[in-house]
């Protein structure tokens, strides 16, 4: 959803505007812009996954400040974590400062007073988390939070999140957004346990993330025609047994989430523009196919039509 777009908006009232749609979309702070009112310009979205949520902005340079006074007015009790798409952020809370570069993850305890920024033209992407759905002490959240680039599972929550912000529009109308929103949570959680080093709540973590991990991994090696359910159970050193199980509990069946997610892939390679010039077997050996035939049919069953057709409706 499309909180605020300035370039339909009048320069003397953008200022106002940004506050407005700010304020919509997270908790009470001061916002003070680095730029002149009739410079500031601003693109923010909001989207719902569950009880959990997607909030964007591209801006000008502002700063917010969240105040004690701020924390003890009425507000929802969040955690938002963030990719920081471009420009260079600087973040304080809890004593401690922080460059944020672009591609990297800042996590903002909101129930508590911070600072954040950036100069210039920026661009961030928060998925916010209630605390009672996120399930940790706040003295986990603030010992994990600074040290995030600890953990094994930096990287992975990382990619899973811009993947995932990058297609919120389309991902927040499906009908697994809030699937998609409870097992982010739970990717979330397990990072900050690591990153906090609370081998207490490690194995519950790591147990609950096993089929977000396993599926985030997946989509990594889907090139791969040799990726099978016991490459993908060494991978996380579990056994193929608890592999399945993990899914089935889950409701999902792991063979059908590979052939899934290959032909998903294939579908948006078949009619993109590289995909084009590119002959249709070769698309599918690339997607991990390494029998056209089995992928033709495979591609008609779950779209109706065949990769050829899928094409045609596209030039």
């Amino acid at each position: 959803m499309l909180l605020l777009d300035t370039a339909t908006v009048l320069p003397e009232d953008r200022v106002g505007a940004f506050r407005a749609a700010f304020d919509q979309a997270s908790v009470p702070c001061r916002i003070e812009h680095l730029d002149p009112p009739d410079r500031v310009h601003s693109r923010m979205h909001l989207w719902s996954f569950g009880a959990a949520n997607v909030f964007t902005t591209d801006a000008s340079g502002f700063r917010l400040v969240r105040t004690p006074r701020h924390v003890r007015r009425e507000s929802p009790a969040i955690v938002a974590l963030a990719v920081q798409s471009r420009g260079e952020g600087r973040f304080h809370q809890f004593g401690t400062d922080a460059v944020v570069p672009a591609g990297e993850l800042m996590l903002s305890d909101l129930t508590a007073p911070y600072q954040f920024s950036w100069a210039g033209s920026g661009g961030s992407r928060a998925f916010q988390i209630p605390y009672e759905l996120l399930g940790l002490p706040p003295d986990v959240v603030r010992a994990g939070a600074p040290r995030l680039r600890s953990s094994p599972l930096y990287g992975l929550v990382r990619e899973h999140l811009e993947r995932l912000t990058g297609s919120a529009d389309r991902l927040s109308a499906d009908p697994g957004a809030a699937a998609l929103g409870t097992a982010t949570v739970g990717l979330v959680r397990a990072l900050l346990v690591s990153a906090a080093g609370r081998d207490d709540l490690v194995g519950p973590a790591w147990e609950e993330t096993l089929v977000t991990r396993v599926r985030a991994y997946a989509s990594r090696h889907l090139t791969d025609p040799a990726l099978t359910p016991g490459v993908l159970a060494a991978a996380h050193n579990v056994s193929v047994r608890r592999l399945y199980q993990a899914f089935a509990d889950a409701g999902i069946s792991l063979e059908q989430e590979l052939i899934g997610q290959r032909l998903e892939a294939a579908r948006a390679a078949l009619v993109s523009p590289a995909g084009l010039r590119r002959s249709i077997e070769a698309v599918a050996r690339a997607c991990g196919f390494d029998s056209p035939s089995h992928f033709s049919r495979r591609f008609r069953q779950a779209y109706g039509l065949t990769p050829r057709e899928w094409r045609q409706q596209h030039r």
